[in-house]
């Protein structure tokens, strides 16, 4: 097959492909760094042509110029698979809406679920010699989503690094109806990480005496993962590898550091595999073409089976706060929406059933509202409207810079005690008053 003849005859412009978008289509955007930047300013110029189009994209990292059309009410509704800060403006706006999942059971949404795709258009690498086009640093749900889209649009992006994965990371121009090459804008980013705090530092001299040599890593976002990645990078552990839902900076350093080898992973050794990536530029120029990453739909990545097959698997993640029976809240304050439980979960349960395997849930002790109120992040049970993204009955390690505590096997009261120690020490008299009211507590133990 003459590959570079059929990307001639479905190459064409931004304006052109949209056309195929119709009033009441669902349009999907693909996930993260894969979201479309030309067509989706071309879609934006068409709003007063269109009515009721749904989009649908997660961890969005800029503002869709489809959100921000003139008049775009009634036009245009965005609906977020997990949100950032962008998704969050969105929802506020009351122009979106937020779509609860497990992340490890998106992709099977789309094979056998609700998720309708009308037309698909998403950021790509450019085509190779066989004819295929890699999603780069989006694996996620991408290709059943693409299975499921009665029409496909892919924009040409040559900043989009080329990233080796399992199939289910590319799609051929068999498949495409059209090619557009974009404007080629930098790829979506992160910043780099902030300076840890003294808190972050204290977390992670808690978590990192707890991972062994040989583990095996997954980092959640935020302040305190990226701690802990950094102390690793300088402690004397060795031979440690890499199996996560996102991947970030923080797994680059320890690279270069030397501590992941990959050598004692029991599956996909030697290779660092995720299902999605967002950080540095720096991190995009490690991953292009590096054999030692493989990029893999979200459903292997954060299967429970396959993260349990992984022999001392660690999982370090943020919460928002936890209550006293152990219930963990890591997206929402009360209604208000923050991010989404992910693969928070999944990756709890899984380390909990790997050989030697421990999962952390890392967090301050205290959080400072936006009107300089200080508040504790142990409560005595979750603000009504926030969600349980761990139930009580999956969490182990939770950690503050108070302390480290594991719930596994305790009664309602030791978990109770067990928190309260690790709360900071201005709420523990008050929590101790909540838990007698709510029958978990022993007067004999304060």
């Amino acid at each position: 097959m003459d590959y570079a003849a059929l990307y001639q005859q479905k190459l064409t412009t931004a304006d052109e492909a949209v056309k195929l978008v119709q009033s009441g289509d669902w349009v999907d955007y693909g996930w993260c760094t894969n979201h479309p930047y030309t067509l989706d300013r071309a879609l934006a110029k068409r709003v007063d042509e269109l009515r009721d189009v749904k989009f649908r994209g997660g961890v969005t990292l800029w503002m869709p110029a489809v959100m921000e059309a003139e008049n775009g009410e009634g036009h245009f509704i965005w609906h977020s698979w997990h949100c950032t800060g962008v998704d969050r403006k969105i929802i506020a706006a009351k122009k979106g809406f937020f779509s609860p999942m497990r992340y490890s059971e998106l992709p099977r949404f789309y094979r056998d679920g609700n998720a309708k795709v009308d037309v698909a258009m998403i950021q790509t690498t450019p085509m190779d010699s066989h004819g295929n086009f890699s999603f780069a640093l989006g694996a996620s749900q991408i290709a059943d989503m693409l299975s499921k889209a009665k029409k496909i649009i892919v924009e040409v992006n040559t900043n989009q690094p080329w990233v080796y994965g399992l199939t289910g990371t590319e799609v051929n121009i068999k498949d495409v109806d059209y090619v557009v090459e974009g404007e080629n804008p930098p790829v979506g980013s992160l910043p780099p990480a902030a300076a840890p705090t003294p808190v972050d530092v204290a977390v992670a001299n808690l978590v990192v005496p707890e991972i062994p040599n040989g583990a095996c890593l997954q980092l959640g976002i935020g302040g305190m993962p990226n701690t802990i990645g950094s102390v690793l990078a300088t402690s004397d552990l060795k031979d440690l590898s890499a199996h996560t839902e996102m991947y970030v900076d923080g797994f680059v350093d320890l690279t270069l550091a030397g501590k992941i080898t990959g050598r004692n992973k029991n599956i996909d050794r030697g290779r660092q595999v995720y299902a999605f990536a967002a950080g540095t530029q720096r991190m995009y120029d490690f991953m292009d073409r590096n054999p030692d990453v493989m990029a893999a739909p979200v459903d292997y990545t954060n299967d429970v089976r396959v993260i349990s097959q992984i022999d001392n698997f660690i999982s370090i993640n943020n919460a928002i706060d936890c209550d006293l029976f152990g219930q963990v809240n890591a997206e929402s304050a009360g209604i208000k929406h923050i991010s989404g439980t992910g693969g928070q979960l999944d990756f709890c349960m899984g380390a909990y059933l790997s050989k030697g395997g421990k999962s952390f849930i890392c967090m301050s002790s205290t959080v400072k509202g936006k009107d300089g109120t200080v508040k504790s992040r142990i409560v005595p049970t979750l603000t009504p409207g926030s969600i349980a993204t761990d139930p009580r009955s999956c969490t182990q390690y939770i950690v503050t810079e108070f302390g480290m505590v594991n719930l596994k096997g305790l009664s309602t009261w030791e978990r109770a005690e067990a928190l309260i120690g690790i709360a900071h020490p201005d709420f523990r008299e008050e929590l101790i008053a909540s838990a007698e009211k709510m029958g978990i507590w022993r007067k004999s133990n304060k």
